[in-house]
């Protein structure tokens, strides 16, 4: 899908759940951002707010494209703020923040993710922004919280510190080897941004029932640990291999004529359809096969040699189609080029083509996987250059005029 380009028009004269939410976000990176960008994708009007000095981190991350001023904009940002409409106010200098707190009463939501504790101190915090809008919904994003004392207090954190402090990184762990980071991306930020945004509808929904606004508070660790729950479910029932050992099932990678797939078979009857399938009908009458720890004390000696000699000759995706005609769980490790060229992900409007500035291949980044009977899938807007609309936001909101506008930029309260 296109810049601009719309699905699903028929959904068109429905509109989009979200029109007429209003969202004022002190973000950066991903943890927040991917949250309001998906509002936006719902409906909502969302005013980023970044620093006079760059902007927000994601534009410096890497690889990157140029803006049409040459300004770097990175892989991070480009993938977390189509849509929006950017302002740059130096939250630090007490005009700015004046004017964050002019325009929170504008808004129906204010949303930060900030270390935490960072915006409080800055006198920004849920109570600041609630003395002069009652009835906001704010949302507070941080690596560890901001209601209770943790020992974690003031620590940076990135998605991969929550992932690894979820336990799922020594969990996974193969024996004598460092834990495989950052395993499946940004993991911990796009999580919680989920969570974020479940508490933001919540809240909204309950503002409308009782005109009451209120604080929503999403920690990162939380979210992972919420995320990874088997890591402490399965330890208080007593389950807890060792290193490498992997769980009492079959959840493994094997080989086909083109590259790997996965099969995942936990229960008897699964084994059984596998076991028939491939043409290894002797495992079901195999005593070492019997039990789930069996698949997996086998699984180097027999069952891997077994599914791969089956699939040697097969596409890893022929191989899946075999496997699920026959009732057992698999999907191909897909390549990044294969999923780009995937009909399913053609069909259902997956990817977004935002053209270059300077040229060339269009940068791709995933579309909205929430697809709605009554909303039109699209259209998407760019990404917004660093600070383009904010005299656009000051003056329509809050009436300042182009001497006002001019005498903050030149004291550099805005940029």
């Amino acid at each position: 899908m296109k810049l601009g380009d719309t699905a699903n028009v028929d959904a068109l004269p429905f509109g989009k759940p979200l029109e007429g939410v209003r969202v004022l976000a002190l973000e950066q990176m991903q943890a927040l951002p991917y949250a309001t960008q998906l509002l936006t994708r719902l409906g909502a009007e969302v005013v980023k707010v970044e620093s006079v000095k760059g902007g927000d981190l994601g534009r410096g991350s890497q690889p990157s494209i140029t803006d049409p001023d040459g300004r770097t904009v990175g892989a991070t940002f480009l993938r977390n703020n189509l849509g929006k409409r950017s302002i740059c106010v130096d939250l630090k200098s007490p005009e700015g923040k004046q004017l964050i707190l002019d325009l929170a009463p504008k808004f129906d939501i204010v949303a930060e993710n900030f270390k935490g504790g960072a915006l409080s101190r800055m006198g920004l915090g849920y109570d600041d922004i609630a003395a002069v809008h009652p009835a906001v919904v704010y949302l507070s994003v941080s690596g560890f919280g901001n209601t209770v004392a943790t020992p974690y207090d003031g620590w940076p954190a990135y998605a991969a510190v929550a992932e690894a402090m979820s336990g799922i990184y020594d969990y996974k762990r193969e024996p004598d080897r460092p834990p495989v980071v950052s395993p499946v991306g940004a993991l911990g930020d796009i999580g919680t941004a989920l969570f974020g945004t479940i508490g933001l509808l919540a809240a909204l929904r309950h503002r409308d029932r009782t005109g009451e606004g209120q604080y929503i508070d999403v920690a990162m660790f939380d979210s992972m640990v919420a995320m990874t729950d088997l890591v402490t479910n399965f330890w208080s029932m007593g389950l807890r291999p060792e290193p490498g050992q992997g769980l009492a099932m079959i959840l493994d990678g094997f080989k086909a004529s083109n590259g790997w797939f996965i099969i995942q078979v936990g229960r008897e009857h699964e084994f059984e359809r596998l076991a028939n399938l491939i043409g290894k009908s002797e495992w079901l009458t195999d005593e070492r096969l019997a039990t789930r720890a069996g698949w997996r004390e086998h699984m180097d000696d027999m069952l891997r040699p077994g599914v791969n000699e089956w699939a040697a000759a097969m596409t890893n995706i022929d191989a899946c189609r075999a496997l699920a005609d026959a009732g057992v769980a698999a999907g191909p490790c897909l390549t990044a080029q294969q999923v780009i060229d995937d009909p399913h992900v053609a069909a259902r409007n997956m990817l977004v083509e935002i053209p270059r500035p300077e040229g060339g291949d269009p940068v791709l980044t995933p579309g909205n996987p929430v697809k709605m009977s009554k909303m039109a899938d699209g259209p998407e807007t760019r990404m917004p250059w660093l600070g383009e609309h904010t005299d656009e936001v000051l003056e329509q909101e809050l009436g300042l005029d182009n001497e006002v506008l001019g005498q903050l930029r030149a004291n550099g309260v805005i940029a």
